[in-house]
């Protein structure tokens, strides 16, 4: 089978690899779309992501969707055909949470995710033509949902849980910075929790075309000399760019929440971060999600339309280029695709 495999920093291929075979308690399934996220493009363009240094060569992807082609031993209820996506994140050990985060697995101290090096030996992720994939992490696709609409379920439920971290934000407005991929799907998400109105602030003009089609009434283009609103009792960080803290805090209503969506670098960077002891601002971190991929499943079955999200698309033998692509704002990119394999494949004896 083919896969996008990150060698080294600047150094990706298309590798020819085994065919994998499912083991117990596996389910062998045939890929069919992938999204290019903020950590394939780390890993592609740094050799690392956030503290997870690439050793040896990986498969990319964690935003992936396919098709059964058979389960292994030990498996039942996904019969070949079945459209299924994944929940990227297996934990690992039997400890206990604390009570004080009971529940909360995305932080779970040793956690394996599709496409990580935080790990040695790696874990693969999914931007191949086949991958066996442990069956407790699969999720059927609701009737009416198709594996390309599937692949955007995990970046979804990330901007999900970022509103369910914010509370209720029933008849409120909302600010949200940075419209990349994931700042778009929370002014998608934000509506979705019955915000009243959501502001999408970014520098990029093609990013805000994408937010106002998810649903923002409101788009400031801060490289344009746009101000950001006052006063804003919901605010969402979701650049993750350390120099727009300052401007973004002086945005927060006094007393109000602010959500960090974007990863912030994992070293020292200048920051201005006076009003949030000034304003008792409540500054909450938001990191990957737990479960909501089964709501991020009911929102596309229930008619959500994320379409305006995708921007490009591309074979898996052009994902060098794909990457590209996504990496360069100049091309008006959000959610870049592979499209990895057919339904056709889904059906082979492999």
């Amino acid at each position: 089978m083919k896969a996008v495999v990150v060698h080294g920093a600047g150094d990706l291929r298309i590798d020819h690899l085994p065919d994998p075979e499912p083991g117990p308690g596996e389910v062998l399934v045939a890929m069919e779309w992938g999204g290019i996220c903020g950590s394939d493009l780390a890993y592609w363009r740094h050799g690392r992501s956030g503290t997870a240094i690439l050793r040896h060569p990986m498969v990319l992807g964690h935003e992936v969707a396919g098709r059964v082609v058979r389960p292994g031993p030990g498996v039942e209820g996904y019969e070949p055909g079945l459209p299924v996506t994944v929940h990227p994140a297996l934990t690992v050990g039997d400890a206990a949470l604390p009570d004080r985060i009971a529940g909360r697995t995305n932080l779970h101290p040793h956690v394996r995710y599709f496409g990580s090096a935080a790990f040695d030996p790696h874990t693969d992720g999914g931007f191949s033509e086949l991958r066996a994939v442990p069956a407790r992490q699969l999720r059927p696709l609701p009737e009416g949902v198709g594996t390309r609409e599937g692949a955007l379920a995990e970046p979804l439920a990330v901007a999900l849980h970022a509103v369910r971290r914010a509370g209720d934000l029933r008849g409120r407005r909302v600010l949200v910075n940075g419209a990349g991929p994931i700042g778009s799907l929370v002014v998608a998400a934000a509506g979705l929790a019955g915000a009243a109105g959501v502001t999408a602030a970014d520098i990029a003009d093609s990013s805000l075309a994408v937010a106002r089609a998810l649903g923002a009434d409101d788009l400031r283009n801060t490289a344009a000399g746009d101000a950001l609103p006052d006063d804003v009792e919901v605010v969402f960080e979701a650049s993750g760019a350390p120099g727009a803290l300052g401007p973004v805090l002086r945005a927060t209503a006094r007393g109000g929440t602010l959500v960090q969506v974007g990863n912030l670098p994992g070293a020292p960077a200048p920051a201005a971060l006076g009003d949030l002891v000034s304003r008792e601002i409540t500054w909450i971190g938001s990191y990957r999600f737990v479960e909501e991929i089964t709501d991020a499943l009911g929102a596309l079955r229930g008619g959500l339309d994320l379409s305006p999200l995708v921007t490009h698309v591309f074979d898996l033998d052009d994902a060098a280029e794909a990457l590209a692509v996504a990496a360069d704002r100049s091309t008006g990119s959000s959610k870049v695709l592979l499209r990895l394999g057919t339904e056709r494949d889904a059906y082979s004896s492999k």
